[in-house]
């Protein structure tokens, strides 16, 4: 029997500059940012070599696709340059050169991914102080807590319970009296 021998998971780099203008020609003018991504797709199935001409294992950036709808679905860009990386058959494109507003963007982005990291790691370390703790110090906390909602359930009970007799003393009595809210007018009533 022959050995199977298993593809090569190598990591393809490039850079492409992307020709958009010929192929937005065709296409009506409220389709044509839509088609200059769909091109982009295409351009890449071709260049970067992927089997059967599948344009779902291409994975478009969200600051490429911001770039590309910036000015609105009648106006995409007329070229573009991209960095498209193959790992395992699946191309993920980046822009290579980000505008200012994208920049300040990608960068606040950046920076609240490395807070949400560091408060990750915060709460790892205060798990692992807490499963150091003593088990009786877990236990006092468990009873002072129960007798707490014990505390609270009485209170409750008692409420519920004065509403009720409440309630009943009013019915028995025959409650208040309704009034009329109009006064009877004197002028016919002779």
């Amino acid at each position: 029997m022959a050995k199977k021998t298993e593809p090569k998971t190598e990591k393809v780099e490039r850079e492409y500059i992307i020709p958009l203008r010929a192929r937005g020609k065709a296409v009506p003018r409220y389709k044509k940012t839509p088609k200059a991504i769909k091109t982009i797709k295409e351009f890449l199935v071709r260049h970067m070599k992927i089997k059967d001409r599948d344009l779902s294992k291409i994975k478009i950036d969200k600051y490429l696709n911001e770039q590309m709808w910036f000015r609105g679905i009648k106006r995409p860009p007329h070229k573009i340059k991209i960095k498209a990386v193959k790992e395992k058959g699946i191309v993920k494109v980046e822009l290579v050169n980000y505008s200012e507003k994208l920049k300040f963007k990608k960068l606040r982005e950046i920076r609240k991914e490395k807070i949400a990291e560091e408060v990750g790691k915060k709460k790892k370390a205060e798990k692992k102080v807490d499963t150091l703790k003593g088990t009786s110090e877990k236990i006092e906390e468990k009873e002072k807590i129960e007798e707490k909602e014990k505390v609270k359930a009485g209170a409750e009970a008692t409420k519920k319970l004065g509403k009720a007799v409440a309630k009943q003393i009013k019915h028995e009595v025959g409650g208040k009296k309704k009034q009329k809210t109009q006064p009877v007018r004197k002028a016919l009533a002779k």
